[in-house]
């Protein structure tokens, strides 16, 4: 239903408004009050002369003319009340209240909340004495030149000095000489601040703030900013001066912090809130606030926006603007002129006749009217301002172009505009500006940052031969002061493999750098050699300072463990080598041992000799990637709970950090007892133990002879791991091994117990050609033997939680179903998938459902036998079996033929009674088992007498059920509103893009179209409207250039296959809900 809407003003402004509150197909009809020549009879638009400063009369106005909307366009009628004596009488009003709005109407109290809230401005006092004033602007230290008057003075109380002779002159103008009336009893003395000045503005319901694109206002009366200040004299947007990150801090640090600070404080603030900033070398800071849409900025802005006015501003109302973010076109530049009458900002003629509007009109561009009135069947001039001339070109030079054809165009005497326009955003385009470093994303501030704090670290590791002090060209090692007389070195080098996955994922970066020592560190061991200095290097897309310097501050804590240095590194910051967040290590460990004392000694093997296995800490550093495949398909993520105490994830025992062996071994090694010595790294048991061993001979291990770690147990039952394949890729609890002689094999084990867990395990033997040169017995008994208790109990313990029934409905394929069963069956999960209804028979969605074992109904037309619309069983694969095969075959030779239940469907008794039936399962069960029937059960949508009847008995169905959540993956049927209604909050869908952008279908489509270069999908609560419920997770798909439908669809499905599992889960855990007023709540504490 269209609706009356009633804007308040007359200005350039409101005409915009009323422009484009009229493109909506929610608004039968603009009223503008008073108005001016341009809202007079346009259209949609025309004025009205209800008196706007009488409240009463006001409101009785808007209920006699159905009024549903009133948008107020000045300050004057915020200050006064309007807001809150409309609102107060039942009538919607767009704008801040009269208490927030002295955010503009009092510039001490502005200036006073931005202090108490630290919001960064220029310093200042307020005075309502003008000596005081006078004796502060000589006295500051710093340039105090700034006066403005406090009250409201039509955006022209600002006064800007050049010296303090200049300034004190102001002071007395506004306080003595009253130049601004009562808006002067009070006055604000500032700072003179340096830089670009910019206008950002913000629709707000108080919560949430909704940036529009940045703007810049031009002041001064005359070309080159000379002349006298003025309300306005024209406007450009968007400005390029402000990037995207300073765009993003503008939102963080002034605009939202200010809705917030208005919020704690008791004072909602709703409407426009419009910050004016200095661009100083310091950041942004705010020279004032307004209250509303600036004048010419809504010139300019307005044409930019792309989404309906009329939704935003009610979302804003209604506190659902995070739900109805508006879109800006991003390809679109607006430059707006501003025609004034000779003599303006002083005393000017009225009554001039204007000419041109439609040769303005031909050239493509919107005029704004302002200064105008209707006589004699003409438009003349009857103010300053007259009017304002908007062009929307693609880039800005072409817009102020354009713009400044339509000002020759229109004419009146003494005509005054300005040419230049935009002149500040266009020097700033042509400019020659060289790229930096920074630019290209890599941050050398922060690279130095980062070793400045890990200096002390590396520091910590010094040793003989070395004073780890970082920051030159190379490092250096005196192995002469390190004790060693005639050394051989040794090196090695590594990295951490997918283990990396596991750390980023949980976050947890302080134990990987362990990981990293200890992988270089254990294999020159195999050498005999002691350790001496490492090096690392750290690559990343984008440096997180405090990210690199936990796994630093790891990498050096394990070099103290194991007595090297750490020497120095290579920190590389490459963007788009790597994702958001992931980083890359390796490392490079140089070690020495005394000639005499290498190691393997191969000639010195033999048959019968020993082998000592040394336990390790877990799975160590290899494998994981088939420990990431594994626990993907497991019943567990890396969040769950596992061992005795709820404290302990999977994922950190999984990252348990590599033993370091060197400084509990290097005694033994140098003891001239053993002959050879392991590192058990990557392929496990079975390929690296005869790296040590001459080639005639091979070991033979008994698993039943060492304590292997549950973690291998699990690994093996849920990976369904042959033997070999265990042997072959993990360390199986053995993190290195030692051969030596039988004779000597006691002593060597009572030393090395002495710091590590270690057993004799097995023997050398002497091997035939074909034989393998390690055999490992037992190991699958071994690993079979544990009952896995720590990890049986995280399992039971989540099984045992109640989890919230979910029904999913489905029309096609069910990628998004698949996605949801594989989330809904790990034992982490909050949710339960019960049943699976499809509009449409015969499916792989229903397939998917029924190999999973999930109950399916189908509502379609289009099954052999069954009435159009109707909704019947789909029996599950494993109940075609046995007992259920006689009762099939009857089903399915009722769905053979059309008579039957053509017959069956005349003969149904009322939809009441029919419902009844439904509730029930067959065979006796109670009502809610989860069993399919043999026969199919029918709703045909013909026996209801409407829609919303036939959902009703849909409605049943999941009642049935015990459902408490519904995931729309792909339905295309449209619910009813008493459906929806019923269900609010307890409805999810999916939508390929980021609502609210590119709502409907077509949205590939739409999203090429418009040239956007991120796009992605969105799972949001179910609303009557299509679209437009509140969202609940979102994630981001770019744009290739070539992208296709085709290829980006494939994407953004990706995109959703983990994002509505996502979803499903934060409400499930009631981490989030729909709040009353439409709004997402969260409560992260719901989650484990």
């Amino acid at each position: 239903m269209a609706n009356q809407v009633l804007v308040i003003g007359s200005g350039g402004r409101e005409h915009a408004l009323a422009w484009k509150l009229a493109q909506s197909a929610h608004v039968k009809q603009v009223l503008v009050a008073p108005g001016n020549a341009g809202t007079a009879n346009n259209g949609k638009i025309s004025n009205s002369d209800i008196s706007i400063s009488n409240h009463a009369t006001l409101i009785q106005f808007c209920k006699d003319n159905e009024i549903k909307l009133v948008v107020v366009g000045p300050e004057v009628p915020l200050a006064s009340g309007i807001v809150d004596d409309l609102a107060g009488a039942g009538v919607r009003c767009f704008g801040p209240t009269a208490k927030a709005a002295q955010l503009e109407s009092s510039k001490s109290f502005s200036k006073a909340f931005l202090d108490r809230h630290g919001i960064p401005t220029a310093r200042w006092k307020a005075f309502t004495n003008p000596k005081e004033a006078c004796s502060f602007i000589t006295s500051a230290d710093f340039p105090a030149l700034v006066v403005k008057a406090s009250g409201l003075a039509a955006g022209k109380g600002v006064i800007v000095a050049t010296n303090k002779e200049g300034a004190c002159k102001a002071v007395n103008e506004i306080m003595q000489d009253k130049t601004f009336g009562a808006a002067g009893e009070t006055v604000v003395v500032e700072e003179l601040l340096v830089g670009e000045e910019v206008s950002c503005l913000c629709f707000t319901d108080g919560v949430t703030v909704a940036p529009m694109p940045p703007a810049q206002d031009h002041k001064r009366l005359m070309d080159g900013d000379q002349g006298p200040n003025t309300g306005g004299m024209g406007a450009y947007c968007p400005a390029p001066q402000i990037s995207k990150d300073l765009f993003l801090k503008i939102r963080d640090t002034i605009l939202q912090k200010t809705v917030d600070g208005m919020k704690e404080e008791g004072v909602p603030y709703i409407g426009v809130l419009y910050a004016g900033l200095m661009l100083t070398s310091d950041g942004p800071k705010v020279l004032e606030f307004n209250c509303r849409f600036g004048d010419p900025e809504c010139q300019v802005i307005l044409p930019l926006l792309k989404s309906d006015l009329y939704e935003v501003i009610e979302a804003t109302i209604s506190g659902k603007l995070s739900s109805s973010m508006p879109v800006w076109s991003e390809d679109s530049a607006a430059v707006t002129v501003v025609m004034a009458s000779e003599g303006y900002p002083g005393s000017y003629a009225k009554g001039l006749e204007i000419t041109g509007f439609s040769k303005a009109k031909e050239l493509g561009l919107e005029v704004f009217h302002a200064g105008t009135a209707g006589k004699d069947g003409k438009i003349v001039t009857s103010g300053g301002r007259v009017l304002t001339v908007t062009a929307i070109k693609k880039d800005l030079m072409s817009a102020l172009e354009e713009a400044n054809k339509g000002v020759a165009a229109i004419q009146f005497e003494g005509a005054i505009y300005r040419k230049d326009i935009g002149y500040r955003a266009i020097a700033f385009l042509k400019h020659s500006r060289g790229l930096t470093y920074k630019n290209s994303g890599v941050d050398i501030a922060a690279g130095n940052s980062l070793v400045q704090n890990i200096k002390p670290f590396a520091a910590a590791t010094s040793r003989p031969g070395c004073n780890a002090e970082l920051g030159g060209f190379a490092g250096l090692f005196d192995l002469k002061a390190a004790g060693y007389k005639d050394p051989i070195l040794v090196s090695g080098t590594d990295g951490v493999g997918t283990k990396l996955k596991i750390a980023q994922v949980c976050k947890k970066h302080d134990t990987i750098g362990q990981d990293l020592v200890a992988m270089c560190v254990n294999d020159i061991l195999a050498q005999g050699a002691e350790p001496l200095f490492f090096l690392d290097y750290f690559a990343c897309g984008k440096l997180d300072v405090g990210v690199a310097q936990a796994v630093i501050a790891g990498i050096a804590e394990a070099c103290k463990k194991a007595g090297c240095a750490l020497l120095g590194g290579e920190t590389a910051e490459m963007p788009g080598m790597y994702m958001p967040g992931e980083y890359d290590l390796a490392g490079f460990a140089v070690g020495a041992v005394e000639r005499g004392q290498m190691l393997p000694q191969l000639e010195k093997v033999a048959d019968g000799d020993v082998v000592i296995g040394i336990a390790s800490s877990g799975v160590h550093s290899n494998g994981f990637s088939l420990v990431r495949k594994i626990v993907e398909k497991s019943s567990l993520d890396f969040t769950s709970s596992v061992g005795g105490s709820a404290d302990l994830t999977l994922g950190e025992l999984l990252l348990t950090p590599t033993k370091i062996y060197s400084k509990s071994l290097l005694p033994v090694l140098r003891s001239g007892h053993v002959k050879a010595y392991a590192h058990i790294t990557g392929g496990g048991l079975l390929e690296n133990i005869p790296r040590v061993l001459p080639e005639p001979y091979g070991v033979v291990l008994d698993a039943h002879s060492w304590q292997i770690p549950e973690i291998f147990s699990w690994l093996q039952k849920e990976g369904n791991l042959s033997e070999e394949e265990m042997a072959r890729t993990f360390n199986c609890g053995i993190g290195a091994i030692l051969v030596v002689e039988e004779e000597l094999a006691q002593q060597v084990l009572k030393d090395v117990q002495r710091h590590e867990e270690a057993w004799l395990i097995g023997k050398v033997f002497s091997r035939c050609t074909e034989s393998a040169r390690v055999e490992v017995n037992n190991l699958l008994r071994a690993l079979q033997s544990h009952k896995l208790q720590f990890f049986h109990n995280c399992i039971q313990d989540k099984t045992q939680t109640s989890k919230v029934k979910v029904a999913v409905l489905i029309s096609g394929t069910g990628t998004n179903l698949e996605a949801l069963i594989t989330s809904t069956k790990k034992s982490t999960s909050y949710a339960r998938i019960v049943l699976v209804i499809s509009n449409k028979s015969g499916v792989e969605g229903l397939r998917r459902a029924e190999r999973a074992g999930i109950p399916t109904k189908v509502s379609s037309g289009a099954r052999k036998g069954c009435p159009h619309g109707a909704l019947f069983w789909q029996p599950r694969q494993a109940d075609r079996k046995g007992k259920g095969k006689e009762e099939v075959a009857r089903g399915k030779g009722q769905r053979g033929t059309q008579k039957p239940l053509a017959e069956k469907a005349a003969a149904a008794p009322p939809p009441a009674s029919r419902d009844r039936r439904l509730r029930s399962s067959p065979g006796g069960a109670p009502a809610g088992a989860v069993r399919p029937v043999s026969l199919p059960q029918v709703i045909d949508h013909k026996l209801y007498g409407s829609r919303i009847e036939f959902d009703n008995a849909v409605d049943k169905v999941l009642e049935e059920f015990s459902v408490e959540l519904i995931c729309l993956a792909g339905f295309m049927r449209i619910l009813s509103g008493p459906f929806v209604k019923k269900w609010d909050g307890k409805i999810l869908n999916i939508h390929p893009s980021l609502l609210p952008s590119f709502k409907g279908a077509n949205a590939h489509k739409l999203v090429l179209q418009a040239g956007v270069r991120v796009t992605g999908c969105t799972v949001h609560f179910v609303a009557e409207e299509v679209d437009a419920g509140a969202i609940v997770f979102q994630e981001a798909v770019p744009v290739k250039v070539g992208d296709t439908e085709e290829t980006l669809s494939e994407r953004v499905k990706e995109a959703e296959h983990r994002a509505f599992p996502a979803a499903l889960q934060l409400v499930a855990s009631k981490a989030v809900c729909l709040g009353e007023n439409g709004k997402i709540c969260w409560n992260l504490e719901q989650r484990n």
